[in-house]
């Protein structure tokens, strides 16, 4: 290669090189794009902002996506709010059966039935200071047997109710106030006399009415009442019942001939100390005892004599419906006089004594809360 060429190829690349560097070099302007951000100190802030066409699978959107198309409809409809309320209510039915049936049986016996219905309903409040126990119970039974009549076996109307008041919440002592009726619903008879009832209904009816203090345990299964001043009313409407003195009122005066003089009385009014306890418990698992006692003595006529009033039940359940009750039921009043004398003429020469009342029950039973 000789001289001249090499001087023109060296003189190509340096025009190559200036244009070259006249086009991009750092003095020239570069073209003008739209800017999407603008600066402020620190904080960059988006003017535009571009929408996602495509999204791959392996991307996870920050913003939850709501979708209807997989919901169902609501089984119930949803409940409106209620204000909380302090009473607690509860209803109960039970019907209890036992039965007796023989077919050629040699050692004899007729067939029977029977059947004992009870409605209870309780409402009762609590609130901070405050107890306010009700109570209203229904029951009455009856025993068919064969070539008999129906036989009355359990008869009662029982209406209470305990207001309590304590000084603080930890405490499980109350200042209360108590009253209580009890009657029955139809005549009593000493079977098989039919003519002649020995009660009827508000004959005899109890009620009482005292104040005293209350030990009621948090779960409300032990309940203890002492009340040092109780007023005992008993109603004897029967004018008949009451002026043979049943029940422990002042019976009519007679003349000679046997015809009244003075009516007898229909109320009879006691003061008295008041004792009442109730308990419930589980001795072991679906076995359960409940126990109902009131304890009072008259200030005025017999202090120092105490009626008694005994419930004692034993409750065995079989399911949420079936029960099996074993009860018993204690009663010692010495206004209630048993084994009355009449002599000849029909003239009473003796009151009679005060006798100790029992009752047994066995019931295999269907029980209803609503």
């Amino acid at each position: 290669m000789n001289f001249k060429m090499m001087m023109r190829r060296l003189v190509s690349a340096i025009v190559f090189l200036a244009c070259f560097n006249s086009v991009y070099s750092q003095d020239s302007i570069p073209p003008t794009n739209p800017i999407d951000s603008t600066k402020i100190d620190t904080v960059v802030i988006r003017r535009t902002l571009v929408q996602i066409k495509h999204v791959p699978r392996s991307v996870n959107l920050t913003n939850p996506v709501i979708s209807f198309k997989k919901t169902r409809a609501l089984k119930n409809k949803p409940r409106r709010f209620r204000v909380p309320s302090f009473w607690t209510k509860k209803n109960s039915f039970t019907l209890n059966f036992s039965e007796v049936a023989f077919v050629n049986w040699n050692a004899g016996g007729n067939n029977s039935v029977s059947g004992v219905g009870k409605l209870r309903f309780d409402r009762n409040y609590k609130f901070r200071y405050i107890q306010w126990d009700n109570y209203l119970e229904l029951r009455y039974g009856l025993n068919a047997q064969e070539d008999q009549k129906l036989r009355k076996t359990d008869d009662a109307l029982k209406i209470g109710s305990t207001f309590g008041y304590r000084r603080d919440t930890i405490t499980n002592w109350y200042y209360s106030v108590k009253a209580t009726f009890n009657t029955q619903f139809s005549n009593g008879y000493k079977y098989p006399d039919r003519d002649n009832p020995i009660s009827r209904f508000m004959s005899p009816g109890y009620s009482y009415l005292g104040a005293g203090t209350s030990y009621i345990t948090a779960d409300q299964k032990f309940n203890l009442y002492i009340s040092p001043l109780t007023q005992k009313a008993t109603f004897v409407l029967d004018q008949d019942l009451a002026d043979s003195g049943s029940f422990g009122v002042e019976g009519a005066e007679y003349d000679d001939d046997g015809n009244v003089i003075t009516p007898g009385e229909n109320t009879y009014i006691e003061l008295g100390f008041m004792v009442t306890n109730k308990w419930e418990t589980n001795i072991v698992k679906n076995v359960g005892l409940t126990h109902d006692l009131t304890l009072y003595s008259d200030y005025l006529n017999s202090f120092g004599n105490i009626d008694v009033d005994w419930e004692l039940a034993l409750k065995l359940q079989v399911n949420k419906s079936i029960i099996t009750t074993i009860g018993t039921h204690l009663i010692y009043d010495d206004d209630i006089l048993f084994d009355q004398i009449e002599d000849d003429d029909g003239n009473i020469t003796s009151a009679g004594i005060p006798r100790i009342q029992f009752k047994q029950s066995l019931g295999v039973g269907i029980t209803y809360e609503f």
